[in-house]
């Protein structure tokens, strides 16, 4: 066994995570800290056995139920990776294949896909108060299901992003930077600025920013939350990254200035979203089906956006950062000036510089949900990854 797999299971002996066990991974402030931890050493573990090429599978059969209500490349392939490395088949939930249209129920629909299904993973983000309640609504469900002997086991569900948290995405974020900077115990201090930037389009989500702030803030950082006035996240997400920040030794503030913000970051983030009351008046409108509302605000958001161009990161507001040097970081894909549109959250030089970094961010992603699911079907986490390493796995190649 090698010393860093060892690490990995001493550190897993050392948390409670018993109450992951078949449960879900909804929201990161539902974990404990334990728990959050716990991602990290279980991901950076599977990610050791891949490159050692060692099977990582803990299943023999099953299925991984993806359902994406929005559009997605890093996310969907990094669920279809990380269900196929612990030995699961992903199956797409097409809803405008299925019965839903007939007039199937949530209920019915989540039993139905679920009898040899041990994930689901759905992301579903783009309405304000129905993306996470839908996702508890399907695992009321299943766990019903189970409790009735309907379902021979009870599938975990795992949030691919909603319309208030983006787990998967602040996680790999987060481990990114707990390796970029050596270790966790090294981020108490570090400043990262969260910020809006422009956007030629409209309608982007709430549920990175609020991801953002509501992880980093536990870890003993200054977050410095930026954005012009108007453009306010859930006002549920700003208590709980205050809470955290108290409780976590670092800091949250608020700013409607993208240079104060970047001002001796380590980290700066500048990624555009939609105000939360414009959101609001868009999930309204599409309940009524009123296209032309929609048309019209869109038009509206589109031309409020304009207003604040200037809202982009270039080379000279990160000259303003920590030695001028901060670590760029961004969900992707990122609106680039003068390659992907005429004005955008990025200059393409800042991003070119930073594009190898930003795609080994991504690709933690895989591992994070990977680690999600592993902890919610491993009862002793450590004990299963020593039984994995012991017995030499099975490998990907010959």
């Amino acid at each position: 066994m090698g010393i860093n797999m060892k690490k990995y299971i001493d550190e897993l002996r050392t948390m409670e995570t018993s109450d992951m066990f078949e449960n879900d991974f909804l929201l990161t402030w539902e974990k404990s800290d334990d728990e959050i931890q716990a991602v990290f050493a279980v991901a950076d573990a599977l990610r050791y056995l891949r490159e050692h090429n060692i099977s990582g599978r803990i299943f023999d059969t099953g299925l991984a139920v993806s359902l994406f209500r929005d559009n997605s490349t890093r996310t969907r392939f990094s669920f279809a990776s990380a269900a196929n490395f612990l030995g699961l088949t992903v199956q797409d939930l097409d809803e405008g294949k299925s019965q839903i249209a007939h007039g199937e129920t949530v209920r019915e629909t989540a039993n139905m896909v679920s009898f040899m299904s041990d994930v689901i993973g759905i992301r579903d983000d783009m309405f304000i108060g129905k993306g996470n309640t839908y996702m508890r609504e399907v695992a009321k469900a299943v766990h019903q299901g189970h409790a009735e002997g309907i379902l021979p086991q009870r599938p975990t569900l795992v949030n691919l992003q909603c319309d208030i948290d983006h787990p998967t995405q602040s996680m790999a974020d987060m481990l990114h930077i707990i390796h970029y900077f050596g270790g966790i115990e090294n981020l108490a201090g570090k400043k990262i600025a969260m910020s809006w930037a422009y956007s030629p389009s409209y309608g982007k989500p709430l549920s990175v920013p609020q991801g953002i702030i509501g992880l980093m803030t536990r870890f003993g950082m200054d977050v410095c939350l930026a954005h012009p006035k108007g453009y306010e996240l859930m006002g549920e997400t700003l208590t709980i990254a205050e809470k955290n920040a108290k409780s976590g030794g670092g800091s949250f503030t608020k700013t409607n200035n993208m240079e104060e913000a970047f001002a001796d970051a380590d980290i700066v983030y500048p990624k555009s979203w939609a105000p939360y009351e414009a959101m609001e008046k868009r999930t309204k409108l599409y309940e009524d089906d009123d296209s032309k509302g929609i048309k019209s605000l869109e038009k509206e958001l589109l031309e409020h956006n304009k207003k604040f161009t200037d809202w982009t990161c270039t080379e000279k507001l990160m000259s303003k950062t920590k030695d001028g040097a901060a670590l760029y970081m961004h969900c992707l894909p990122a609106d680039i000036t003068g390659v992907s549109c005429e004005k955008g959250e990025v200059d393409a030089n800042v991003f070119d510089r930073y594009r190898e970094l930003l795609y080994k961010e991504a690709g933690f992603k895989p591992y994070i949900i990977a680690a999600m699911i592993f902890l919610a079907k491993c009862k002793d986490p450590g004990e299963m990854l020593r039984k994995i390493v012991s017995g030499g796995g099975i490998p990907r190649s010959l």
